[in-house]
């Protein structure tokens, strides 16, 4: 147990999950469904089957005699948690980026940081110790740093006037937004739940040879299988929509150079969870804290990319003082939570 090197694990992970979407940006002539599907082959099956093969000895032979009731669990979860990332474009289309953001990955941390602890019989327990109730309070200051960045994103989103907010929210409904961000949160919350249901394999894989560090590698392999499904199922239907299926074949767009960036940006989605998977081993018995750390870096770099990107631009001083308080309060409470598993190693 080492909380701190686990935050720093995660702070790289959140920083891979915030930048994958930037080599999309090289892209050319492709349909949505097209790039997400490459990008997704390569993030939810050849990555972790590469990384696992090269990290978790006995791979196969642990993933043979894991439990099966966890490895249907886990898929099962895998799959939920795919309908979470698809629901979240849902809610960029009838909230906008700012506030769905805030909303989705609000919901995400508070969903897959408590229910775990309350699932397995838990939390009672957490509350009842210093430790416990101090990385409690810690996932709390996380949620209200989330809230403030979203405050930030709605004040920005009412300094456009009416054809900026029309272009950039052209279907804006937050009464359908709203409980669309809440089914994304609690969808995609589920690759906690995965994790959990699957720490059984990760067992299996500890015991098959694995260093512990790699210990949830198995684990992804079974949650990303069921995500990519769930995907699959969805681009194989727009392909058959908007008949673009062809753009693998189409000359007129760099079919090279598309697929090398879709990849790439694939790659770097995975890295968030590799790292996400190395962070939880280094918290302790209070490894659910996990979740809502990594919403919270996610959250920190999105917000510090989009300052470089030059997407506040126009913002007032009070609107830069909302986004520098809520990376402040942010950061602050990943050192709570921090502190919480150090008592938590320490007895109290």
């Amino acid at each position: 147990m080492n909380p701190w090197l686990g935050i720093l694990l995660h702070a790289v992970g959140g920083l891979a999950a915030a930048s994958f979407m930037i080599p999309f940006r090289k892209v050319r002539g492709w349909a949505w469904e097209s790039y997400w599907l490459a990008s997704g082959a390569a993030a939810w099956l050849a990555a972790p089957w590469i990384i696992a093969l090269l990290t978790v000895p006995g791979l196969v032979d642990g993933l043979r005699s894991a439990p099966f009731s966890s490895m249907i669990w886990t898929y099962i979860f895998g799959l939920l948690w795919g309908v979470g990332g698809l629901t979240f474009g849902l809610t960029m289309r009838y909230l906008g980026l700012s506030l769905g953001y805030a909303l989705v990955l609000g919901n995400t941390a508070a969903f897959g940081t408590i229910i775990p602890p309350v699932y397995f019989g838990k939390f009672s327990g957490l509350a009842a110790a210093t430790s416990g109730r101090v990385t409690l309070a810690g996932v709390l200051l996380g949620l209200i740093g989330i809230a403030v960045a979203g405050a930030a994103g709605m004040a920005k989103e009412k300094k456009l006037d009416a054809a900026e907010k029309k272009a950039a929210i052209r279907e804006f409904d937050f009464r359908k937004g709203f409980f669309i961000a809440l089914l994304s949160g609690v969808m995609s919350a589920c690759f906690a739940f995965g994790l959990a249901s699957g720490k059984p394999i990760a067992e299996h894989a500890v015991a098959a040879g694995a260093p512990a560090l790699w210990r949830n590698g198995a684990v992804f392999i079974v949650i990303l299988a069921g995500g990519f499904t769930t995907n699959l199922v969805w681009c194989l239907l727009l392909f058959r929509k908007n008949k673009s299926g062809r753009n693998y074949t189409d000359r007129s767009t760099p079919i090279l150079r598309n697929l090398l960036f879709s990849f790439l940006a694939g790659a770097i989605w995975y890295f968030q969870f590799m790292f996400y998977g190395m962070g939880t081993t280094k918290m302790g018995r209070y490894d659910f804290s996990s979740w809502s750390i990594h919403m919270t870096f996610i959250i920190v770099f999105s917000t510090l990319w989009g300052l470089l990107f030059r997407e506040w631009r126009g913002s007032n001083r009070k609107i830069y003082a909302l986004i520098g308080a809520a990376v402040v309060i942010l950061i602050l409470s990943t050192v709570v939570i921090g502190g919480g598993n150090f008592l938590a190693s320490k007895g109290r």
